[in-house]
């Protein structure tokens, strides 16, 4: 049996990309009278600091001294926060070459997912090159495919179950970061695929370092902690830092593009998807921040809570997004195009369940 080619969908080049050349340009002059690098600074290497020598410090907590689980317990849920923040704001911009003007620093941000677990090499295909440039398009984006037990998407099949996917969905949330690491990313591998989109072929050295990562991670996550603080100790306060890392970061990606106000690109089964909108307008109509007025939020999520702005500008390090989010919705005025907001965290969230529910019934 013939093996189906991917055909990648397209977007309007036809027309020019109007929006996004004059937004670009905006940008660019705001970095050159500012006279600022579009990368990180030194906000963002103190927060870094702050979160690596916040997990390094209590996983050294756990495993020499080995407290009981009546007291480990929040030395576990305190790993998965950081293990959530690490990821948002040190591995997300590392991996987008958003983190330092300097490659190798880029590298070794980036690589903190895999100290973390997760396979930087999987993550770049699967979130920088498809969920970046084919956002919320059906069967392309791996982020709306969840699996049977959700329906994210109008052009998704519906099942019975989905009629309670809005009370269960956090349940499978915190599931996410555990499947991630000791399923998904060995799937990727075997499979050689991202969901339909194939992945390019790996180097000898990519294959050796994509099985040292996860070694690595087995012995410091897994052997040492389990031989030092026994079997079920280690089992119960596993899961919970598992629990608490998969539902932050599921909840916060999935209120920048599962919600009422964004739009989805059904399937086609015979030719690839041909969209009207050039990639930018795209990005935005599949796009929403939230929280954006929330200090605390947006250092915690690396900025994620203005995913309009990371999406357009992916090379651009996050700490710089509160302030070009004036520049972006200003053009967005001019150009008549919705800027999709939610004004706090608690507004997304009842929009993301809204849609859950509304996509269990239609």
């Amino acid at each position: 049996m013939s093996e189906t080619i991917f055909k990648a969908p397209r977007f309007a080049p036809r027309k020019g990309q109007p929006f996004y050349q004059e937004l670009t340009q905006r940008v660019n002059e705001y970095f050159q009278v500012e006279g600022i690098s579009k990368k990180g600074n030194a906000r963002l290497y103190i927060k870094t600091a702050i979160l690596v020598g916040g997990i390094i410090s209590t996983y050294l907590g756990l495993v020499l001294y080995a407290p009981s689980f009546s007291n480990a317990w929040i030395l576990w849920l305190l790993m998965g926060i950081l293990i959530s923040g690490i990821g948002f704001n040190t591995m997300h911009d590392g991996a987008h070459g958003s983190f330092s003007k300097h490659n190798w620093l880029n590298e070794m941000a980036a690589h903190t997912v895999n100290f973390l677990g997760a396979s930087v090499l999987m993550w770049k295909t699967k979130h920088n090159t498809i969920h970046h440039t084919f956002t919320n398009i059906e069967g392309v984006d791996d982020d709306i495919e969840a699996g049977s037990l959700l329906r994210m998407a109008p052009g998704q099949k519906k099942l019975w179950i989905h009629k309670f996917q809005h009370v269960y969905f956090s349940a499978l949330y915190a599931l996410l970061y555990m499947y991630w690491i000791i399923f998904t990313d060995y799937k990727k591998y075997f499979t050689k695929k991202v969901g339909q989109v194939p992945l390019k072929p790996l180097t000898r050295f990519q294959h050796i370092s994509f099985w040292a990562w996860k070694a690595l991670h087995l012995g410091l996550f897994v052997g040492l902690p389990m031989y030092n603080l026994g079997f079920f100790p280690w089992l119960a306060g596993f899961v919970l830092m598992s629990a608490i890392a998969g539902f932050v970061l599921s909840i916060v990606f999935q209120l920048a593009h599962v919600v009422d106000k964004t739009d989805f690109i059904a399937p086609s089964q015979n030719e690839p998807i041909e969209t009207e909108d050039e990639w930018a307008v795209h990005q935005l109509k599949t796009t929403a921040n939230f929280a954006m007025s929330n200090k605390f939020l947006t250092w915690f999520l690396g900025g994620l809570n203005y995913q309009v702005e990371h999406h357009l500008f992916p090379r651009i390090s996050h700490v710089h997004y509160p302030s070009i989010s004036k520049i972006v919705k200003e053009t967005c005025e001019e150009f008549n195009i919705t800027y999709h907001e939610f004004k706090t965290f608690s507004s997304a969230l009842r929009s993301h369940v809204s849609h859950l529910k509304q996509m269990g019934i239609a």
